[in-house]
């Protein structure tokens, strides 16, 4: 009777000592990450989404340069196809995302230099509309990627304090790679006329 009592007096004890080992929050954390994740994914997928309709309106208003057209569309396709898993935020898969929509961005400025040299484009309606949605979208990717990084600090940050970092070796939570400049991204762009 006695060792019966030990033992459940022993599984409580260690059921309150795990309730306070950070699994909970940890998981909490975890799924912040990966839904702001998500959003980051949404805002580049917004993105892509307009580009057609930047790309046609360009394209019925502006005798104009096929290449950059095609530019444009090859790398808003390439960018399409790289995905992250939120499970696997690795340096290397972030790194490789970011340097698909870093194309899709180039390829994107070189469509708005270009389309300079048309003045009746920038005056249609049509244009107006598509490139101020797409610079909202250029600003909330950016708040999106800042957000993302912000939960993958905090959750970092719990899952490498001690005690947590021994729960979460235990249970297999791991580091999360957020965003990180592109390379050059410290100069200023040089705009010429």
């Amino acid at each position: 009777m006695k060792k019966t009592v030990l033992a459940i007096a022993g599984i409580l004890i260690l059921v309150v000592a795990m309730s306070g080992c950070g699994y909970n929050s940890m998981v909490k954390l975890d799924e912040d990450v990966k839904a702001k994740w998500n959003q980051v994914e949404t805002q580049y997928q917004r993105r892509s989404d307009l580009i057609p309709n930047l790309v046609n309106t360009v394209k019925g208003a502006a005798k104009f340069e096929q290449s950059t057209l095609t530019q444009v569309t090859e790398a808003r396709a390439k960018a399409t196809q790289v995905t992250v898993d939120p499970d696997k935020l690795t340096p290397e898969s972030i790194e490789k995302f970011q340097a698909a929509q870093g194309q899709v961005s180039q390829a994107l400025g070189r469509l708005l230099m270009v389309t300079e040299n048309y003045p009746q484009l920038k005056a249609t309606e049509q244009f107006r509309d598509v490139s101020a949605e797409l610079a909202g979208t250029e600003n909330r990717i950016a708040v999106a990627r800042k957000d993302f990084n912000e939960s993958v600090q905090v959750y970092n940050t719990k899952v490498r304090s001690f005690p947590n970092n021994l729960m979460a070796g235990l249970f297999g939570f791991s580091q999360k790679a957020g965003f990180k400049a592109e390379a050059g991204a410290e100069k200023a762009p040089k705009v010429e006329f």
